[in-house]
């Protein structure tokens, strides 16, 4: 068999099931600092996309593979014969295209940062729902450094989570925002101190698997209509829709029921 070539980087996701309804992505290039080559993007985009297709599915966990890089950008070799205005907005909008598969997954997807996302890494980071920082590793959006800005969606993400005055700093300086600091921010939602199978990742799983999949679906439509802008009006009529379907749903029947027999 044929060796991939450097624009093919071969099958790099792994995928496998870590508990009822959690699915765990990993980018396994630990070699390359998981560096995200268009086809590594792509296959991450159609693993979101397969998994999601399940209905009991509650949430994904996308992670990189060892514990220096979750992902260290683009692959810079590959993006090399990247030279005129048409190839770059080719690229950018397949980037895009990959990461807003994860941004319009319609259950929670959880970033776990097993060590540092910088660049487009950062930005893949932020176009998942949450963030779970290993202590070790950092976030930086040091696409300066290259002469560029971000590209893939990630400067929007960032602005709005982070405000633009904070945004603006981090990166203009190319900060590497440690997981403290991240956490302190809202880049981070928990610092993980004993890796992705361990305590800390458990008990913040813990509530997201309890929680019934139509609910967590329903939640995921606030955030994605919160995240694209959409007016009040529009917010409130996704709200709604989820009322109605969650409301008539015999979860909610019988989560009701556990509660009033308590009472009597």
């Amino acid at each position: 068999m044929s060796s991939p070539s450097p624009n093919d980087p071969g099958h790099v996701i792994g995928v496998e099931e870590v508990a009822a309804g959690a699915v765990r992505l990993t980018i396994e290039r630990a070699h390359k600092h998981n560096a995200l080559a268009r086809p590594v993007l792509a296959e991450l985009a159609a693993a979101v996309r397969r998994a999601s297709e399940r209905a009991d599915l509650r949430y994904l966990v996308i992670r990189g593979a060892g514990e220096r890089y979750f992902a260290a950008g683009g692959d810079l070799r590959e993006l090399s014969n990247v030279r005129d205005e048409a190839a770059v907005r080719a690229m950018m909008d397949d980037a895009c295209a990959a990461l807003d598969a994860i941004r319009e997954c319609p259950v929670p997807v959880l970033a776990y940062l097993n060590g540092d996302a910088i660049g487009g890494g950062a930005e893949l980071a932020l176009a998942c729902d949450m963030r779970l920082q290993a202590a070790h590793a950092r976030i930086g959006f040091i696409q300066a450094r290259l002469a560029i800005t971000s590209a893939w969606g990630g400067g929007p993400d960032l602005f709005r989570l982070v405000g633009p005055a904070r945004a603006m700093r981090m990166m203009s300086r190319c900060e590497l925002i440690d997981a403290g600091q991240a956490l302190a921010w809202g880049l981070a939602d928990a610092i993980i101190a004993d890796g992705a199978d361990g305590h800390d990742m458990a008990a913040f799983v813990k509530p997201l698997a309890a929680c019934p999949p139509q609910v967590l679906r329903g939640i995921k439509a606030q955030a994605r209509s919160a995240r694209s802008g959409a007016d009040w009006a529009a917010h409130r009529r996704t709200e709604q829709h989820h009322l109605v379907q969650t409301w008539l749903h015999d979860d909610h029947w019988s989560a009701a029921e556990k509660i009033l027999s308590k009472g009597s």
